[in-house]
């Protein structure tokens, strides 16, 4: 069986970063273990390391930090858009769609539905939970 092949949003890795015993964590936890395959362009993480550099997140411990980018640097799977697309009104989400758009992703994975409300193409928008949820109820 193929794995289900996903884009994390930014919100997922900072609250698993912020609550490393959470069910967050367990989403980074599966593309760890490869139990999902998860995609990632260049923009997404420029993304990832803009963020994480944000002054409210400086209180993460910078090695666990520079551990997780690593992580995803060398498990997720580079994609590279060919298509600018403009779903959400907030341009730095759009290269979230843009990704799952490169790499015929199943979902994005966020806890933002307000700025991810629209499903693309064949990609779903689902929260962690709800990732988790599918893979333990063999939903896939």
């Amino acid at each position: 069986m193929s794995r289900l092949r996903v884009v994390i949003d930014t919100n997922v890795l900072i609250s698993a970063a912020v609550k490393p015993q959470g069910w967050q964590a367990l989403v980074v936890d599966l593309v760890a273990f490869r139990a999902v395959e998860m995609f990632v362009s260049e923009a997404v993480l420029a993304e990832y390391r803009e963020v994480f550099s944000r002054p409210k997140f400086s209180r993460l411990d910078s090695k666990d930090v520079a551990h997780l980018l690593a992580m995803i640097e060398a498990e997720a799977t580079m994609v590279t858009p060919t298509e600018q697309l403009t779903i959400s009104k907030h341009d730095s989400d759009n290269r979230f769609y843009e990704c799952a758009d490169a790499a015929a992703a199943d979902y994005i994975v966020t806890g933002n539905h307000k700025h991810f409300a629209k499903p693309h193409k064949n990609t779903k928008i689902i929260t962690g939970r709800q990732l988790l949820e599918l893979l333990t109820a063999g939903q896939i």
